[in-house]
């Protein structure tokens, strides 16, 4: 107990990070993959975070999920384990409110926000991950209304070969069922590899998870298929595929409904694929591309009684798209233009299709003395909501060489998913087809600071969601309706520190820090009402991530406590113990090493203290 009061401590001891910014000579090297502009990572005027591709296998985590639950400023409520199914949530924004992109590529997801995180890449292929907070519409268009989780790839440089298999469990009796008994656990193989050629790369991937759960009903099977490759065609030119496919099959006893949907299960099918190529000619450089997803959604309320209870769902958007930059003498001037189509036929929202049709216009300037300056607008057209504008702006001045400052300002946008507007699901939801977007306002101030170890970050913002939508009721007797509540209003501050230190040549240490306060409210005229979901977001969430490097071994703590605005409060610790010596990687992890008891969202229990072990051997070209 004594100890995990220290640790507790530990974590939130107020210095704070730069959470992932473990390397501060290559991230100054990192250009941010917006699809317009390239600005380096150094020279940054928002609030942007990195999880690089070292951290990933230092952290003990086995998806994607896992990872994003220790960077700052993201809340990540899992109602399935193990990267079942999750939402995804930036500085108290909605499940909803939040872009996913692979590669610059939108994962739209019109039907509902909670298949977002329904991803087909392995973890050990991901460059980096990109979080960019506060709203986005201007770098990516609508729906990132409070942020961005941007997943860059690898791009393979030798043919290679590698598999990985890992398993794990809580060692705890499963609950009674017919025809099962044993203990809860989860297990995965991943194999993959990737071609090299002088004009051409390819890179192919496949992934299979199993777990009979943590608790009744919660077990999990999905198998995952990705592919990308780069074929250059000329000096400036190049052309870039990418196809996924994930099969996810999950018992959701608690998920949506509890405690009725004891018996209840889901199977999500999604294929996603875009190609793009790029050209770069005289000062112009010029990226059309073009991209799909497709989504099947079948939600079983009684998985041993087809005949009633059962939700289908099929989704589908074809994006096309092409972004510009033309260097001048000034700066540089960034254009672009978007065109989505989306369209669900379901058996409880009906058949609906909409249009969306986006303009992009920045500009960027260094020509100033120490002054950065990033101004532009997205005008957006949809078929269902007409013309709206999203301006913004962002400035750092170069105070110092070691010290920059930065103040940016800008709006966004989210459209009603096809729930929101159509669902009916009575006696327990219904959808409203009047309602309005949700439009942001965020004005944002804030401060880097590195020299030599140490990296450190703060600031403040003000949020203010307009026309923000919830679901509500006024007595138990009828059922929730999407509505357009008022104002969320959110103040927030933020604050990061980073330090890295190596002793001799074999072995280095890192420290990473992380806190944020966040102080919503709800302004609206609904009064004697129940709300749904209401104000759940985080209000204090605290991280400490320790990892220590000795030649071949590594050690790694990473730590989080949340309180939530509800006042549910919670505190993990995870720790892995890696070897890696040339072809062959261990892992062992223990995961809620206190045996915590919370719950993230709905009704839930995730899994108690959990042990993994993993072994990856990878053969590559020399």
């Amino acid at each position: 107990m004594l100890s995990k009061k220290l640790l507790l401590l530990f974590s939130i001891t107020p210095s704070f990070l730069l959470a992932q910014q473990n390397d501060t000579t290559q991230l100054k090297e990192v250009i941010i993959q917006e699809n317009r502009l390239l600005i380096p990572f150094d020279q940054r005027n928002r609030n942007i975070q990195i999880i690089n591709q070292e951290e990933i296998q230092a952290l003990p985590s086995t998806s994607i999920n896992e990872v994003l639950r220790y960077a700052a400023g993201v809340d990540i409520r899992q109602r399935g384990p193990f990267g079942t199914q999750a939402d995804i949530g930036i500085d108290g924004g909605s499940f909803d409110q939040t872009l996913i992109l692979i590669n610059g590529v939108k994962l739209s997801d019109p039907q509902t926000g909670h298949h977002m995180l329904n991803l087909p890449v392995p973890l050990s292929e991901i460059q980096r991950i990109e979080i960019l907070r506060g709203p986005v519409s201007r770098i990516y268009g609508i729906n990132g209304l409070t942020g961005a989780v941007n997943i860059v790839t690898k791009q393979a440089e030798s043919n290679s070969v590698f598999v990985q298999v890992n398993g794990g469990s809580s060692f705890k009796k499963v609950e009674e069922e017919a025809g099962k008994d044993g203990i809860y656990y989860a297990n995965a193989v991943q194999v993959g590899g990737s071609f090299v050629r002088k004009t051409h790369q390819h890179q192919l991937y496949f992934g299979k998870e199993h777990s009979n759960g943590q608790r009744y009903n919660s077990g999990a099977d999905n198998e995952k298929l990705y592919y990308q490759n780069q074929i250059s065609i000329a000096p400036d030119h190049r052309i870039q595929m990418m196809a996924g496919y994930i099969n996810n099959e999950f018992g959701a006893n608690g998920y949506y409904a509890a405690p009725g949907d004891k018996e209840s299960e889901e199977l999500v099918e999604t294929v996603i694929s875009s190609i793009s190529s790029h050209h770069q000619l005289n000062k112009w450089y010029l990226s059309p591309r073009i991209s799909h997803r497709y989504n099947e959604d079948v939600y079983r309320y009684f998985r041993h009684d087809l005949s009633k209870g059962r939700s289908k769902h099929y989704t589908q958007t074809l994006s096309t798209e092409l972004h510009a930059r033309y260097q001048t003498a000034l700066g540089d001037l960034g254009i672009g233009a978007e065109a989505r189509f989306e369209d669900i036929s379901s058996s409880n929202i009906g058949k609906h299709s909409r249009e969306n049709y986006g303009f992009f216009t920045e500009f960027r300037t260094t020509k100033f003395d120490r002054f950065d300056i990033n101004v532009g607008a997205y005008v957006n057209y949809n078929s269902d909501y007409d013309w709206e504008v999203f301006p913004g702006i962002d400035i750092g001045f170069q105070a110092t060489e070691n010290l920059r400052l930065s103040v940016n300002s800008g709006t966004s946008q989210r459209i009603p998913t096809f729930t929101d507007l159509y669902l009916n699901q009575r006696p327990g939801n219904i959808g409203n087809p009047d309602l309005k977007s949700e439009s942001a306002w965020q004005n944002e101030i804030g401060l880097q600071y590195s020299r030599n170890k140490w990296s450190f970050q703060a600031g403040y913002f003000y949020r203010d969601i307009s026309r923000f939508i919830d679901w509500l009721r006024e007595s138990t007797d009828v059922p929730y309706q999407a509505q357009n509540l008022g104002n969320n209003k959110t103040h927030g501050v933020y604050s990061n520190l980073g330090y890295k230190t190596a002793f001799g040549t074999d072995q280095h240490m890192t420290v990473n820090l992380a806190y944020t306060y966040l102080n919503p409210s709800i302004i609206n005229d609904y009064k004697n009402t129940i709300i749904k979901y209401g104000i759940e977001s985080l209000r204090h969430q605290a991280q400490a991530t320790v990892s220590y490097a000795f030649r071949t071994w590594s050690i790694t703590s990473a730590n989080r406590w949340l309180e939530r605005s509800s006042s549910n409060s919670y505190f993990v610790s995870d720790l892995r113990l890696a070897y890696s010596k040339k072809s062959i990687s261990i892992f062992a992890d223990i995961q809620n090493i206190f045996d915590e008891k919370y719950i993230e969202v709905g009704a839930v229990p995730m899994p108690t203290r959990w042990a993994n072990l993993g072994l990856r051997y990878q053969w590559v070209q020399r």
